[in-house]
């Protein structure tokens, strides 16, 4: 009997992003029980091992160098914190292909056996912010992120990307675990943005918006930005929630019947009592099922031949669709949504 495929997926169960944390792990459960009810990965029962993505970067990389040192493990997935991403890269070395539901930002190299299947952040933020400007004209806008070196390095990105049409008229960077936002919510420039692109993170983001609400700006300010997801509208509640718009494609939307079968599924298996399928645990779903595809049309875990296999077959088909690869990124396209109490509802398709 052939030894199983041993799987390290990485999600954030500590620090700002361990709100998102469990949906990520539960997420990544589902996926393993789908595939071994097939075939699993190259003929193999798969085992899925989560570790904490959200502690500091070299705790991280030691855990995953540890880890691959003992010649046992196949592949990474998951949506390790952006600066943990870069650690765990480079302490894997192409040694096992990291397959991550997450988009490329740009603010990494493309990297020999990494691959993206999330959606990139800058390019979300302006789908958002142009399908805003057309519906209402809105063009002002402040920046209001987790002081932490991704969020540091794509807002001058944002600034270019969102050029000519848009206009930044406040940066403002907030501590990691941070309770309080006078400072923000009290700066004149906010009073002349149209709306605020949160680069916060987690539970963050959460207290944020209950922050915003209760200044009174809700109603008349949109938010939007990468890093909402449906953990973050459950966490601030329903009044938190007014004039949020998330793009995305992963989010999903009971309306749809894919999507309606893939939640049924979901708490089938955990017997009703999973948290919240947000979309960052779809991303964690979807990057277990990609690495299934490239594995699968490959032959093989060796990193070489999978780039060499998408280079000449970017187009995969998989038990979750069509994955369309452009160099080590997934290609899609992305649906509006807009926060309807705890959940989002699909507005456009972009």
């Amino acid at each position: 009997m052939n030894a199983p495929v041993e799987i390290i997926n990485i999600a954030p169960r500590t620090g700002a992003g361990a709100i998102v944390g469990p949906s990520c792990e539960a997420a990544a459960a589902l996926a393993a029980a789908e595939m071994n009810e097939g075939t699993g990965i190259l003929g193999r029962e798969v085992c899925v091992t989560t570790i904490d993505g959200g502690g500091p970067p070299q705790r991280v990389a030691d855990e995953v160098s540890a880890l691959l040192a003992t010649g046992m493990v196949h592949a990474i997935t998951g949506i390790p914190m952006p600066e943990n991403r870069s650690a765990v890269t480079r302490a894997a070395a192409g040694r096992a292909p990291c397959v991550f539901g997450v988009g490329h930002d740009g603010l990494d190299p493309e990297l020999p056996g990494v691959f993206m299947i999330g959606e990139h952040p800058g390019i979300q933020t302006l789908v958002a912010v142009n399908w805003l400007y057309r519906e209402f004209g809105a063009r002002r806008w402040a920046v209001v992120a987790s002081e932490y070196g991704w969020s540091r390095r794509i807002t001058p990105a944002l600034r270019t990307i969102l050029a000519p049409t848009h206009e930044i008229v406040a940066e403002h960077f907030v501590p990691l675990g941070a309770t309080a936002f006078d400072d923000v919510l009290g700066d004149p420039r906010l009073d002349d943005a149209d709306g605020v692109i949160l680069l916060l993170v987690g539970g963050d983001a959460a207290r944020f918006n209950r922050a915003f609400t209760r200044a009174g700006r809700a109603d008349r300010q949109f938010r939007t930005g990468p890093t909402i997801d449906e953990n973050v509208l459950l966490a601030g509640g329903l009044d938190a929630n007014r004039n949020i718009y998330v793009p995305s494609r992963v989010i999903p939307d009971r309306r749809c019947a894919g999507d309606r079968d893939l939640l049924d599924r979901y708490r089938r298996l955990h017997r009703g009592f999973a948290p919240t399928f947000s979309r960052f645990a779809n991303g964690v779903y979807r990057s277990l099922h990609a690495l299934r595809a490239v594995a699968d049309a490959t032959g093989s875990f060796d990193t070489t031949t999978m780039h060499r296999t998408l280079a000449d077959r970017p187009v995969l088909e998989s038990a979750v669709g069509t994955f369309t690869f452009r160099g080590d990124q997934i290609v899609t396209p992305t649906f509006l949504t807009r926060a309807a109490g705890a959940d989002f509802e699909t507005l456009d398709l972009m």
